[in-house]
């Protein structure tokens, strides 16, 4: 063991947000009192829930969702900053990321509301524009316009957001060594103190059972994973996972098992994740490889067995 595990004290911080739990593990030496980096910690992630939460009538986000068609309104700069994220993946993505599936998200159930087979109909037949094509933002001036009525959920991403904040906080701390995460999406600053990578488990994709399928090693990136394992509706004697179809307004009737990504920040690594399960493998691994990114997709045969098909220099060539 080295010098530097053995001077340094484990410190597991963690509290509530957007309906889960954050949580911090770093090393710093003896007599270093947390209590701060508790209250930073809580107060970066309390700031995203209250900006791009949907369950929060009065979030920053929630106001846009209300405000007029061709109205500018004035946002504030870190969900200004999700915002031009999602959109630049969404053009990448070409729509397989969008975020304006707020009304399709309610309508089947995952939302603050129950299935409703009224707004299930609506969501269907809505013709619909990539939310790219239909949000205007005004970056320097810190507004935004919608160009076409959309209810924007930014469930894909702000997590993986409020993950990087968390990140940025340790760091404002002088803190360059930890492992952050949110609800299974995680980011690695530097080493261990041994002088290793942080070991982070991709789960199986298990309904009610959290299993690995595999571990990960991680320094100075972020990871996700997007499956259809974790929330799901059952209509129909059909389990429709909550992943959304952005050109039907309706979960993905066939999507893999799951996608884990790693990428620089845990919001890239979040929205891909997403963006490459509405894909697919094929469509999927050919954008992940033009684009390099370290994708892992697992999908389920016809006899329910699990198969790995992984892209980039961190799960395979």
């Amino acid at each position: 063991m080295s010098k530097m595990s053995t001077e340094s004290q484990r410190h597991a911080l963690n509290g509530p947000t957007m309906g889960t739990r954050w949580s911090v593990l770093f090393y710093m030496t003896a007599g270093f009192n947390p209590k701060p980096v508790q209250d930073a910690l809580q107060a970066a992630v309390n700031e995203v829930d209250a900006q791009m939460s949907t369950w929060r009538p009065d979030s920053d986000l929630m106001q846009l969702n209300t405000a007029p068609v061709g109205e500018w309104t004035k946002v504030p700069q870190r969900l200004m900053e999700v915002l031009q994220l999602a959109l630049d993946i969404g053009r990448s993505s070409d729509g397989a990321f969008d975020i304006g599936m707020g009304d399709a998200v309610n309508a089947w159930g995952f939302g603050s509301v129950a299935t409703d087979q009224g707004l299930i109909r609506q969501a269907l037949e809505i013709p619909r524009r990539p939310t790219h094509e239909t949000l205007e933002l005004d970056i320097d001036g810190g507004r935004v316009r919608k160009a076409a009525p959309v209810t924007l959920d930014l469930n894909g991403i702000a997590k993986g957001y409020g993950v990087d904040r968390l990140a940025e906080t340790l760091q404002n701390f002088d803190i360059s060594s930890g492992l952050v995460g949110i609800d299974g999406e995680m980011r690695a600053l530097g080493l261990r103190p041994d002088g290793e990578p942080w070991a982070i488990a991709v789960e199986a994709p298990v309904r009610n059972c959290r299993t690995p399928h595999s571990i990960l090693g991680l320094q100075d990136a972020s990871v996700a994973t997007s499956g259809d394992y974790r929330r799901w509706v059952t209509i129909e004697d059909r389990c429709l996972s909550h992943t959304m179809d952005p050109r039907r307004g309706a979960p993905l009737m066939q999507s893999p098992a799951s996608v884990t990504v790693v990428a620089r920040t845990c919001a890239e690594a979040d929205a891909w994740a997403t963006a490459l399960m509405v894909l697919g493998p094929v469509t999927g691994g050919e954008l992940a490889r033009c684009l390099r990114l370290d994708v892992l997709f697992l999908v389920r045969d016809a006899e329910q067995a699990i198969r790995s098909e992984a892209i980039g220099m961190l799960f395979g060539h």
